[in-house]
């Protein structure tokens, strides 16, 4: 199982072996740099080994920073994407997990926020210890040294009467850090499944706080309250033989020690660090505004049972592949919120359309905007289209399709787009089999879609490819009342819950004896697995092409593809 997914995986490993490895280079370099430079020496004497921990989470915190954008430039992605489709199937695969690896990363922002963060309390807390303390100690003597000129100081802190509070609400630095600190914390906690499913809007309006970190982030380093000893100092004043004299007044100081060490800030280094991916964001941010000014025709509207509403575009210069997204905004409901929705035309027809089903604010919104039946549209602007896994579909010889609810929308997209490729005869379809299943929790929901199943049938039939495509419909929530119309009309030749030749089969899959099953019918064929539909899904799914793919490389393999939004 290991061996198939390094296989299948290698590439992600590979840059997830690499992000692990520079942040860990970096935060160890960094750590015994600020730990044992001499330049440190004196900073060291006040702060401890809190210094090192603030410094090296610090580089960590920018490096992560530097990368958190990269993974959501859909455009960036997308360009990738076309670049790289004669690669390998595995290389084009891994942009998929864009998403994963931008929680990854958030992920890894909150840790080193929160090991920064305790570092510099501790700093504060000791940087006003020494201010305070009268015992001639090193770190005493060094609080003391701002009495000797304005620029002299290695303590930041020049009052006994300051607290913590009082520094971390008043400085450039401990004000920047509060509020990116808060940013993040808001960012992490409504990104969560439950609260991008439910309440979407919380989770887009939340996630522009990005804009208040990046600013923070670049400021935040500014002032320069942590400093160390310059150069010049270090060659006049070097603190291995000269510390002693700071706190021995006293004694006659050798020649070359009678002058007091100088300091100076380390640099805001940040911006560096974000440059690059701010100013690729913001070209990504352009191209989107660009994009979504351009004039967007809805030519029909339908209003399907479940309030399921399907809309029908047509946009200039709009080329789609199968199983790709949009992002859709209608001004008249919000100017600011974009959702993305798959499409489910086929890139052979002349418009381009999605279904749009009430789950939340916006959704139910547009739904009764387009329900009214005003005079005239609302505005519709789009933003795409962008790739995803299933316009790899036909180039598997087989492939098993797994769509659950509404997320059957890529797959329709890919089955009009066969239906279409029979009607041209086009020789280029690689694919000679299809598996389809559509788990679903309520009759209602497969009204839309029958009509696309029915044709799609009788097209099969007629073209004598009927055994071409093989589909299951899982109703996994039922009642009795539809229990007792089934017993009834066991024997018809048509189902009774959507009215097609393939029975709905009540339950949900038993996804080893499916994968068994395709194993023994295509013993030496690559299939492709595509799912849009729930993580608990993708889990077991996963699980099935591992176990059922084969080492040999002449025999079956499976290869698990999901929709990321």
């Amino acid at each position: 199982t290991m061996g198939n997914w390094l296989v299948n995986h290698w590439f992600s490993a590979a840059v997830l072996a690499a992000w692990l490895g520079i942040n860990i280079f970096l935060f160890t370099y960094y750590f015994l740099y600020f730990d044992r430079d001499e330049r440190y020496f004196y900073t060291r004497a006040i702060l401890g080994s809190a210094l090192a921990w603030a410094r090296a989470s610090a580089k960590c915190l920018n490096f992560n920073s530097m990368l958190i954008l990269l993974p959501v430039c859909r455009n960036l992605l997308s360009f990738l994407r076309g670049t790289c489709s004669c690669c390998r199937r595995t290389l084009r695969k891994q942009l998929d997990h864009n998403l994963t690896f931008h929680k990854l990363v958030a992920y890894a922002l909150a840790l080193f926020t929160a090991v920064h963060t305790i570092a510099h309390l501790f700093n504060l807390e000791r940087y006003n210890h020494s201010q305070q303390a009268t015992d001639g100690s090193l770190p005493a003597v060094l609080s003391k040294m701002h009495l000797q000129g304005s620029d002299k100081w290695l303590n930041p802190i020049h009052s006994n009467q300051t607290t913590v509070e009082y520094v971390a609400f008043t400085t450039i630095p401990g004000l920047t850090g509060v509020i990116i600190t808060l940013a993040l914390i808001l960012m992490v906690t409504s990104s969560t499944e439950f609260i991008r499913r439910n309440y979407y809007e919380v989770f887009w309006y939340t996630h522009h706080l990005f804009l208040i970190y990046f600013a923070g982030l670049v400021i935040h380093g500014i002032a320069g309250l942590v400093r160390g000893q310059t150069e010049e100092s270090m060659k006049e004043v070097h603190p291995y033989n000269c510390s002693h004299y700071l706190t021995h007044k006293d004694e006659d100081c050798s020649p070359s020690c009678c002058k007091d060490p100088e300091f100076g800030s380390i640099p805001a280094e940040s911006w560096k660090w974000v440059l690059a991916p701010i100013l690729l964001y913001i070209f990504e941010r352009i191209l989107r505004v660009w994009r979504a000014r351009q004039k967007v025709v809805v030519t029909k509207v339908v209003m399907h049972p479940a309030r399921v509403l399907e809309l029908q575009m047509q946009k200039k210069g709009f080329r789609m592949e199968v199983g790709q997204y949009i992002f859709i905004n209608c001004p008249a409901i919000s100017l600011l919120e974009w959702h993305p929705f798959t499409l489910t035309s086929a890139p052979e027809e002349d418009f381009f359309s999605i279904h749009i089903r009430a789950a939340g604010d916006w959704t139910e919104h547009l739904i009764d905007t387009f329900q009214q039946q005003k005079p005239e549209m609302p505005r519709i602007e789009v933003d795409g289209p962008f790739g995803t896994a299933s316009e790899d579909v036909f180039r598997y010889e087989v492939a098993m399709l797994v769509g659950a609810g509404i997320g059957v929308t890529p797959f329709a997209s890919i089955l009009k787009s066969i239906w279409y490729k029979f009607q041209q005869a086009d020789q280029t379809l690689k694919t000679k089999k299809i598996y389809f299943y559509w788990l679903c929790r309520d009759t209602g929901a497969f009204a839309w879609f029958n009509d696309l199943l029915a044709s799609l049938e009788q097209k099969m039939a007629e073209s004598g490819k009927a055994d071409f495509l093989t589909y299951r419909l899982f109703l996994t929530g039922w009642d009795t009342n539809i229990a007792n119309n089934v017993a009834l009309r066991f024997d018809t030749p048509t189902d009774t819950v959507t009215g097609l030749r393939h029975k709905t089969i009540f339950g949900r899959p038993m996804w080893n004896s499916e994968f068994a099953a395709v194993a023994a019918a295509h013993p030496r064929s690559v299939v492709g697995v595509f799912l849009c539909g729930p993580g608990a899904l993708a889990k077991s799914l996963q699980k099935s092409c591992h176990q059922h793919s084969s080492l040999d490389p002449r025999k079956v393999k499976f290869y698990f593809n999901k929709e990321n939004f």
